[in-house]
């Protein structure tokens, strides 16, 4: 590696994968700037309430390894530099960058920044690199994401335990699992702005959701909310009961093992009691991890996060149910995993909610819709990234073809 030219310091915001992203595209920004990249600082977000260093998630010595002969990598600016900035991060220049910057942007009026002062910072550094960027910061922003973050010990340890007794309870089923990702916390049943069967008392918990969580937007003047209309655009998150029927219809029997990863389910026990009818040999990381294996983690989203993270990734099909960074990474890191095929379930829910909603509907009709739209998502596992596509979801062919030409 030539001299650096300076300190690239980032300051990742969001959860788990939105993290991921950010420390990709500093990567990728810190070798066309020729720079030494300082770990990223983690901003503590007022929803994921997180306060997780970089380390307490990712393997740092790990990912400074493995960038060594591409980005230098630094845990912390060095005193000396420091010193310039009378010892404070914050003093050292800001570039307010816009929302995917391309290479030219960064070379153009981040570096003489960095030339001229020795150290940057971006604050917040989240989808401040263009998609579609030259080949050499793609496979930056490969290495990074699927080789370079790799877990923290702790993490990566109780995770693999989890995915081994995932493989045991599907012992019946040659060892593979499904895996879904269910959306149906509290906050997301608010955002969404549709209504469910709770009556008068769910109506009375969404509105106090919604005003502590965005404090009076959904009050604004001239904001209509229309929950049937939601529904019919696909846009309320699928309850359990929902996602069950789906997988029934789609061929899934009562002996197939379901790992579920989310976040605090909204009313569990009445909304989760229908899926376990359906799926009995359901886990979830609180029935498969005992107590005191969870502990450590317990206060830390992003740390539960990573758990789901890799039991999802293991498993023979995964079920996306809301859009989101959590599938959206996961999708490509299951191609990345698969030679390029992702064996997952992307349902259209205008279509499911037309199917779910037709009271004159036969099981033999709605089984043939749900394998129409089971067929439908395994036609688009194997996929090229298109042009302004996500690399994250698409790795091929950016970081797979130049992976096996290696």
């Amino acid at each position: 590696l030539s001299p650096s030219n300076g300190f690239l310091i980032i300051e990742a915001n969001g959860g788990l994968n939105q993290q991921r992203l950010s420390i990709s595209d500093a990567v990728a920004v810190a070798g066309i700037l020729n720079a030494t990249l300082v770990i990223p600082i983690f901003h503590f977000n007022s929803v994921w309430r997180d306060s997780s260093k970089f380390k307490d998630i990712f393997d740092e010595e790990y990912f400074i390894e493995t960038l060594k002969n591409h980005v230098r990598v630094v845990k912390e600016l060095p005193p000396d530099i420091l010193q310039r900035f009378d010892n404070n991060i914050s003093n050292i220049f800001n570039m307010r960058t816009k929302a995917l910057s391309s290479k030219a942007y960064y070379l153009q009026k981040v570096l003489p920044k960095l030339l001229e002062n020795g150290a940057v910072r971006i604050a917040p550094f989240s989808y401040r690199l263009a998609r579609s960027v030259p080949s050499s910061m793609q496979r930056l922003r490969c290495l990074t994401n699927y080789e370079a973050l790799r877990f923290s010990p702790p993490i990566r340890t109780l995770a693999e335990r989890m995915v081994d007794r995932m493989v045991k309870n599907s012992s019946s089923n040659g060892g593979k699992y499904i895996s879904v990702h269910l959306r149906f916390e509290k906050d997301m049943v608010a955002f969404s702005c549709c209504t469910y069967d709770g009556g008068q008392q769910e109506k009375t918990e969404m509105d106090k959701a919604r005003e502590r969580g965005w404090r009076g937007k959904f009050k604004k003047p001239g904001r209509v909310i229309n929950p049937e209309a939601n529904r019919r655009n696909g846009k309320c998150p699928l309850t359990p009961l929902e996602v069950g029927m789906m997988l029934r219809g789609m061929g899934f029997c009562n002996t197939t093992t379901i790992y579920v990863a989310s976040g605090k389910i909204y009313n569990a026990q009445k909304y989760m009691a229908p899926l376990r009818q359906l799926f009995p040999l359901l886990e979830t990381k609180e029935t498969l991890a005992a107590a005191d294996e969870l502990a450590p983690f317990k206060g830390h989203s992003s740390r539960f996060a990573a758990l789901d993270y890799t039991v999802c990734a293991n498993s023979e099909v995964f079920v996306t149910t809301q859009g989101g960074n959590f599938p959206h990474f996961l999708l490509g890191h299951r191609r990345y995993l698969n030679e390029g095929h992702s064996k997952t379930i992307k349902p259209d829910k205008r279509q499911l909610v037309l199917s779910f909603d037709n009271p004159d509907i036969r099981w033999d009709r709605f089984k043939h819709q749900m394998q129409e739209i089971f067929h439908h998502s395994d036609l688009k596992g194997v996929s090229l990234r298109k042009r302004d596509a996500s690399l994250y979801s698409f790795p091929m062919p950016d970081c797979m073809c130049q992976q096996a030409e290696a």
